[in-house]
This record gives structure tokens, sequence and C-alpha cells, in this order.
């Protein structure tokens, strides 16, 4: 009997590896994000040249100085949710798998990387998830049209409530903890 509640607990350790795919899948969904995010902003770049075209516009020029600033948003917005990707992979991978030697001896490896519970893990992904939402609110604010001084005082409300946000998640990783039991 002892033999057989050995080896059991033996598959149920070892069943730990099946978030190996949860690992791999969001690496590739990560290099996926990191490289659309690059050709995004390589053709960004590209198409910049029409911007000292002296045949263009000022309501042309105005429009593209538009379109740029949106698709600077998206591009950053790519590299994040690239960043959330990558941050629960190596998390996933340290928190069930095994620590990840070679960054134990980096001296110039970010503490974000450094995942020691999986409450660790969601309070890094929170934050990142904010950066997410902030810099889609920043989008969405870009191509606002103001036509009423109410639309003005939305805007200042969800810049405001973003303020909060940050307090908030801020003073969440500063917050004294109990270490009464």
């Amino acid at each position: 009997m002892k033999r057989i509640g050995q080896a059991f607990e033996g598959f149920l350790w070892n069943s730990r590896f099946v978030v190996l795919s949860a690992v791999i899948a969001s690496l590739a969904a990560a290099f996926a994000m990191f490289f659309m995010a690059t050709v995004d902003a390589y053709y960004m770049i590209t198409h910049l040249i029409e911007y000292a075209s002296p045949v263009l516009s000022a309501d042309a020029r105005a429009d593209l100085r538009g379109e740029t600033v949106t698709h600077v948003v998206e591009i950053v917005d790519g590299y994040l949710l690239a960043t959330v990707l990558l941050i629960f992979a190596l998390g996933l991978y340290e928190l069930f798998i095994s620590a990840i030697d070679p960054a134990k001896g980096e001296k110039i490896s970010s503490s974000v990387l450094m995942i020691t519970s999986l409450d660790d893990l969601k309070s890094r992904l929170a934050k990142v998830i904010l950066m997410i939402l902030i810099v889609k609110f920043f989008e969405y604010a870009v191509d606002i049209k103001f036509e009423t001084p109410l639309d003005l005082l939305y805007l200042a409300g969800g810049i405001a409530l973003i303020g909060v946000a940050i307090y908030l998640s801020h003073a969440e990783g500063h917050a004294p903890s109990d270490k009464s039991g």
C-alpha cells in the first residue's frame, strides 16, 4: 500500500510539468507580439518620411501626426502585452518547474522577473495590465472630438481615475505587512 501511495505522490508531483505547455505557449505568443510590434514600428517609421514632404498640406500633416501618435500607442501596447506574456511564462516556470539558474547570477537582472509566489506573479501582471489599460485609454483619448464641456470633464475624470489606480497599485506594493500571523 505504501508503494502505491509513493507512486501516486510521484505522479502528482510530476504532473506540475503540464505547466510547461502554458510556458511554451506564452513564450511563443510573447515572441509573436514582439515581432508584430517591431514590424509595426518599422512601417510606422518608414511612413514618417511623408511627414517632411513639402507637398503635404497642413491638414494632411495634422492627420498624419494624429495617425502616427495612434500607431505609437498601439506599438507600446503591443510591447506591453508581449512583456505580460513573458513575465507570465517566466513566473509560471519558476513557480512550478524550477528556479532559473542563469537569472540568479545575473547582476543586471530586473527584480520584475524574480517571482517568489503566485500572488507576486498576479501582482506584477496586474501592474503591467494596468499600464496596458492606461495606454489604451490614451489611444482613445487622442481620438476624442470634444463637442461639449462635459466631454472634457469626462476626460479629466478618466485621468483622475487613472491617477488613483496608479496610486493604489503603488501603495499596495509598499503597504506595511502584518507579520503577526
